[in-house]
């Protein structure tokens, strides 16, 4: 199975799957509200708007799994993420990242660059091929992933 055959829920619940997003690439990225990591959002949307009319995406998966620091609904999430760093890109429903009730794609995303989610803000970087190319730990500032961006939009 391709991660374009992934079944994910958008923002309003309903299943679909990344086929949307093939021969793009791709940020994929845990996220939270609330979170000591949540200023991130800045640098990510700085990286979208610099690199998406380049074909690059930046897929947000909301996840409360840590200290239940992505509380409220995915209206409340987009609000926020909306109003406090102007976000553009996609928002999904909330996921989680590890245990029994992982979510079918960080099953695939682990399987493919192997290591619990430490915390909110992990992010995978996948290639236009659909391969998951890199993982960055959830401290990686969103700037200091231009050169592996770049690498993939390159190819």
């Amino acid at each position: 199975m391709s991660i374009y055959e992934i079944p994910v829920l958008d923002q309003s619940g309903k299943e679909i799957t990344l086929e949307e997003y093939r021969g793009k690439v791709l940020l994929i990225v845990n996220t939270a509200t609330r979170c000591g990591l949540t200023p991130q959002y800045e640098g990510l949307e700085k990286l979208y708007e610099t690199y998406r009319d380049r074909g690059f995406e930046i897929l947000d998966f909301p996840c409360n799994q840590f200290a239940f620091q992505a509380p409220g609904d995915a209206d409340a999430i987009n609000s926020f993420c909306s109003m406090r760093f102007a976000t553009k890109f996609p928002r999904f429903a909330k996921i989680k990242v590890n245990g029994k009730e992982t979510a079918p794609l960080y099953v695939y995303l682990k399987e493919q660059k192997p290591g619990r989610i430490a915390w909110n803000f992990g992010k995978f970087l996948v290639g236009r091929d659909g391969s998951v190319v890199a993982r960055f730990a959830p401290t990686a500032k969103p700037e200091t992933l231009t050169g592996a961006i770049e690498e993939e939009l390159a190819k």
